[in-house]
């Protein structure tokens, strides 16, 4: 079931299904940033299609933005934004001018229309592309674009399905810049899907991990790494044989001369675990810490990458 009440609870889900998604719970708060991942196929797309009324679920329910998405599809719509993986514009039409059409289909009247194109052209940089068709467009100003198309009725709800997907470093920060700028400007609550990890890790305030139509974490980013992940010990003997002793010592893998070991704080636990190494004859050549990454929880939960799952077709 996905509700959301009001501006309390922007959406939540109680046992969600239809096809790829088996069942699904969740609640989103007000002005939260959450990432949602998954391996492709985990139903993330699918999710995002019911939560925006694109998509019937065949079981549960669904309230977002305070409204039912199967009884009022129409009262959620009103009240959420979305931002498809695929660019939003017509190729032959104005900047400025698509962005006035969108507002006036959403009841704008022509200087509200107006008004609300000439906002979103500042906020997101594109006011100096207000007069150029979208179809000569960079990727990151299209996307830019897209952004702005969606937010044009000032949704309490954005949906962002892969809002960085095939843009360039520079671009893709410039894109997040914008994003946490719609935050700090409205207060906007941004649910997004994205296969770029380190993305979610830094940006997002809150990860959720669907796994098979079923969502297998929830928490923040430092919370999924510590519990469910943990720090890393990596370290080098001169024989595989004291590799083998090195690992079995700190219960720990072995892979020819290096030992990989998963501990709670590495910094503390490293100085410790080569004293008791040195005490039993083992010589370490090499020893380093290593903080986890969300591709190491996803690994912990399902024993495969996140990161070589989720390469877009």
């Amino acid at each position: 079931m996905i509700h959301a009440r009001a501006l309390t609870r922007v959406f939540t889900i109680k046992k969600e299904t239809v096809e790829a998604v088996r069942g699904i719970d969740l609640d989103v708060e007000a002005g939260q940033l959450v990432a949602f991942l998954g391996p492709n196929g985990a139903g993330k797309s699918t999710t995002l299609r019911m939560l925006t009324t694109l998509l019937p679920p065949t079981s549960g329910t669904a309230l977002v933005a305070g409204h039912d998405v199967a009884r009022n599809p129409a009262g959620v719509r009103a009240r959420i934004g979305y931002v498809g993986q695929r660019n939003s514009a017509g190729e032959n039409f104005l900047v400025r001018d698509e962005l006035v059409t969108q507002g006036r289909c959403y009841g704008l009247h022509a200087k509200e229309a107006a008004a609300r194109a000439d906002e979103l052209l500042e906020l997101l940089d594109l006011k100096p592309l207000a007069k150029r068709a979208p179809g000569n467009l960079s990727g990151g100003q299209r996307r830019r674009l897209d952004i702005a198309l969606g937010l044009v009725h000032r949704p309490d709800l954005l949906f962002l399905d892969e809002p960085s997907t095939g843009l360039d470093p520079k671009s893709r920060a410039e894109i997040w810049a914008h994003i946490l700028r719609l935050r700090e400007t409205y207060g906007t609550t941004l649910f997004l899907t994205t296969h770029y990890l380190e993305e979610a890790d830094s940006m997002a305030e809150r990860v959720v991990i669907i796994d098979n139509g079923e969502i297998i974490a929830d928490g923040t980013s430092e919370q999924l790494k510590n519990d469910l992940a943990g720090d890393h010990i990596m370290i080098t003997t001169g024989t595989e044989e004291q590799a083998r002793g090195a690992a079995e010592i700190g219960d720990g893998t072995a892979t020819g001369t290096t030992v990989r070991l998963r501990v709670s704080n590495a910094a503390a636990a490293l100085p410790d675990y080569l004293r008791i190494l040195d005490g039993a004859g083992i010589k370490v050549a090499t020893a380093e810490t290593a903080r986890p990454t969300l591709d190491d929880v996803f690994l912990a939960l399902t024993g495969r990458s996140l990161a070589d799952d989720d390469i877009p077709a």
